[in-house]
């Protein structure tokens, strides 16, 4: 995959990379990102020597038919695994359960801390389960990343991307160890996600909203609605006011 896609992106679009000194040669470590667009999971394995293995949702992994089995076979080829987001603790347990086997293999670890797209390109507040729990189970340094530009490539509802250099900045490794054996104190969890947050922000230069971006997509979704009803009521409105002037 790494020849198939990652060279074809790294002709194509030519990302700049910052720090990638930064990304030890071997031994675990996590990749913390900022999360623009879908396609921050193909650049960013893309610009590294090492595989890099982030979680999608297993839906991705057990679509019937021909288009479901290359869905999946793409999907484990560009380093992604199968997480099962049912179950009492849904996709938490899992997705901290494959972050600390995969760090137990001595491999990179690719996580978005945000655990979603930013809705409006801006960065938002870290979830505190996965990241902060796979750092202090393993005791795996934290290598904040940010990613340049990725939304503008191909904004939603665009087919066709856009031909642009995305970045692709990546920060000094961080040591959690002062916690070690605190990662069931939810104080502690935040404090190692809002670190981590802070050091994204200063890479990427994103504006900080200090909510979830889950929270935000479902602002913004009920705002759309309520200005859509708006509309429909103020044409209604309008053709009742024509027909009575008739």
């Amino acid at each position: 995959m790494k020849v198939s896609v990652g060279v074809p992106l790294k002709v194509a679009f030519r990302p700049w990379v910052e720090g990638l000194e930064n990304v030890p040669a071997d031994g675990p470590a996590i990749l913390a990102s900022n999360h623009l667009s879908f396609s921050d999971s193909f650049f960013l394995p893309a610009v590294l020597d090492r595989k890099v293995t982030f979680i999608a949702k297993a839906e991705y992994f057990t679509t019937p038919g021909l288009k479901g089995r290359l869905t999946a076979a793409f999907f484990k080829g560009v380093g992604q695994l199968p997480v099962d987001r049912s179950g009492a603790r849904g996709a938490g347990e899992a997705a901290i359960k494959s972050g600390v086997d995969v760090i137990e293999r001595g491999e990179l670890f690719g996580i978005y801390p945000e655990g979603t797209r930013s809705p409006d390109g801006r960065l938002y507040r870290g979830k505190p389960g996965g990241l902060a729990r796979v750092a202090l189970a393993t005791g795996a340094p934290v290598i904040p990343v940010a990613m340049i530009d990725t939304e503008k490539i191909q904004p939603p509802g665009k087919v066709m991307p856009k031909l642009m250099r995305p970045g692709i900045r990546i920060g000094k490794p961080l040591d959690f160890s002062r916690y070690n054996g605190m990662e069931h104190d939810r104080f502690v969890l935040r404090a190692v996600t809002d670190e981590v947050m802070y050091e994204i922000m200063k890479l990427s230069g994103q504006e900080y909203v200090d909510i979830y971006a889950s929270a935000a997509k479902r602002q913004i979704a009920e705002a759309a609605k309520a200005e859509k009803q708006a509309e429909k009521q103020a044409q209604k409105a309008l053709e009742k006011e024509r027909s009575g002037n008739k």
